[in-house]
């Protein structure tokens, strides 16, 4: 067998690209269980079981709820992606933070049934204090670590658009020293870009010598054939960490042509993601690869 995969979704809704791209904020119209529908519609066919982060601020909507616990149901992993969602996570005192960590496994426990092991950062952005809450906190592994430099570049370069544009975005850009940190399972030491003795860690996925972002919006972008090719640069690597959002399966049909205009994937038909994600998971199911969610891997790693 080649290696293991895991695919996550992260269910930012609609209030955290409004925040972003510092524009007012779109109707929702239940997008986030929308996403939740296609995700698992996405993982049917080959019974794929995968990890959704919550955002616990959001488990105020029945409808979420009663998603988030169907899946659960069918197999897939509930994990933290925080109370709130704050970009500036890393920048709180420690108590919010602790808050924004602990609240939110409380939370999410409280409405599914399901106590979250894992954890994803905001934003991907970490820090020494943020892992030291985690694991006070108790929290199994964190898939946050991004070291992708075109990722970091194109978000630098964006972050200084808005500002130049005379918008705010709440955005927060981690440390270049990140792009430093191992692309593969390890545990962080201290400084978290170096591997140690803490917490389990998995990186998001990158791709080929470059470090391309193995990622949604990258593949959705790229389409079926080229998002093919892509993978085949993964393939030889033992652990895919493949990270999705909620929007991946959301276009601007879904209630969102404003945000359209900001968040340029809105705008590729949610078909033909689906149909590029489907690309992906075959081309690795065909190499060999075993999928389970990210609890699960990181067993399996460490």
């Amino acid at each position: 067998m080649a290696g293991l995969c895991s695919i996550s979704i992260d269910l930012d809704g609609m209030e955290q690209y409004a925040a972003l791209y510092g524009v007012e904020r779109p109707p929702e119209a239940g997008s986030l269980s929308v996403a939740i529908e296609r995700f698992e519609e996405l993982c049917r066919p080959t019974s794929l079981r995968g990890t959704l982060f919550v955002i616990a601020s959001d488990l105020k909507d029945p409808a979420l709820c009663d998603a988030l616990r169907g899946a659960a149901s069918r197999g897939h992993e509930l994990a933290n992606h925080t109370r709130d969602h704050c970009y500036d996570l890393t920048l709180r005192s420690r108590a919010e933070m602790t808050e924004q960590v602990a609240g939110a496994i409380a939370l999410i426990e409280q409405a599914t049934g399901q106590r979250p092991e894992g954890f994803r950062a905001p934003g991907y952005t970490v820090s020494d204090e943020l892992f030291e809450v985690l694991a006070e906190c108790g929290v199994s592994y964190d898939s946050s670590v991004f070291p992708c430099p075109s990722y970091y570049t194109l978000k630098a370069a964006k972050m200084l658009a808005i500002r130049v544009s005379g918008r705010r975005s709440r955005a927060v850009l981690d440390r270049p020293s990140v792009l430093r940190a191992p692309t593969r399972p390890y545990r962080v030491g201290r400084p978290y870009w170096v591997p140690g003795g803490g917490l389990r860690e998995l990186p998001i996925q990158v791709a080929g010598p470059l470090r391309m972002p193995f990622i949604g919006t990258t593949l959705s972008v790229l389409g079926p054939r080229a998002a093919r090719v892509m993978t085949y640069t993964v393939l030889g690597e033992s652990f895919v960490n493949l990270e999705l959002h909620a929007i991946d399966f959301l276009d601007e049909h879904d209630g969102l042509t404003e945000l359209a205009r900001h968040q340029v994937d809105l705008r590729i038909p949610v078909r033909r993601k689906m149909d590029t994600l489907s690309a992906v998971i075959e081309t690795l199911r065909k190499a060999g690869f075993a999928f389970a969610p990210l609890a699960e891997a990181a067993t399996a790693f460490f």
